[in-house]
């Protein structure tokens, strides 16, 4: 399988670039930058230490002939152009990128009705058992008022958007299985928070790659559910899964749906 890479030197197209070269069943077929990047021309593997005899290019076009699957996790812009590629050329794509707007999300989703299209807030298979267990707690919880619940995430100082699409995505699950929980407070006033407020918090500092904790809190106790990346190869492990599996579909599908399908 041959794999293009968008944002090919930045801190997510690294890890997937070693990911993609010390796979023997997978090929790189094309590395993106955006135009005036200072890694263009550039053999992409030396950006790992490994030389591959693939250029780091701008042409969408080019690495959307290229390939089988396109993976992006870049911004919404780009996406959207790397799409219109992928559609043109025939080839699937593997969506990271967070931060769309409604019509962003609307274009995706018509582009899916020609092309398989794998997009998720988060391609970790940790994060994905992490939301199974959000949803099972909050159906729990849904029964207790008496516990109050809320959303906390860091990431590092260089993310763009915030709340992260993690964070959202569980508030999401929480609002959806919580109907008590009806208006989501991004950033909280200067009084009391309402019952019926679910708030979210971002923190953007350092180098963190991610974490992400809900906490369902009593006067009698509390319970909190956390996840950590360690590092960006688990986001890298979960978007070649993807890849893999939307070969030869057609629409749009998230990680939930990759791994309800491999691990039936």
């Amino acid at each position: 399988m041959k794999i293009a890479i968008a944002g090919a030197a930045g801190r997510m197209g690294r890890t997937l670039l070693e990911a993609v070269l010390n796979d023997p069943e997978l090929a790189l077929g094309a590395a993106l930058e955006q135009a005036g990047h200072a890694a263009l021309g550039r053999d992409a593997g030396e950006l790992v230490g490994a030389p591959c005899g693939v250029k780091v290019g701008s042409d969408a076009g080019e690495a959307g002939a290229a390939c089988d699957v396109l993976i992006d996790f870049t911004r919404p812009e780009a996406t959207l152009a790397h799409l219109q590629a992928c559609l043109q050329a025939g080839k699937a794509m593997v969506i990271g990128t967070t931060g769309f707007s409604e019509a962003e999300r609307q274009r995706i989703a018509e582009g899916a009705k020609r092309i398989a299209v794998a997009m998720s807030p988060n391609f970790s298979v940790g994060v994905n058992v992490f939301f199974h267990l959000l949803k099972l707690s909050a159906k729990s919880f849904e029964r207790f008022p008496e516990y109050d619940v809320f959303v906390q995430e860091i990431h590092h100082k260089d993310k763009v958007d915030s709340p992260s699409g993690t964070a959202l995505t569980a508030a999401e699950i929480i609002m959806h299985n919580i109907r008590r929980k009806k208006e989501l407070l991004i950033t909280p006033p200067a009084g009391t928070i309402k019952p019926e407020q679910l708030h979210v918090s971002s923190t953007r500092a350092g180098s963190v790659v991610g974490k992400h904790s809900v906490t369902f809190d009593s006067s009698a106790d509390s319970i909190e559910l956390t996840h950590t990346a360690k590092n960006r190869s688990g986001f890298a492990f979960g978007a070649l899964l993807a890849a893999d599996w939307i070969r030869g579909k057609q629409g749009i599908f998230t990680m939930e749906d990759v791994l309800a399908d491999i691990v039936q």
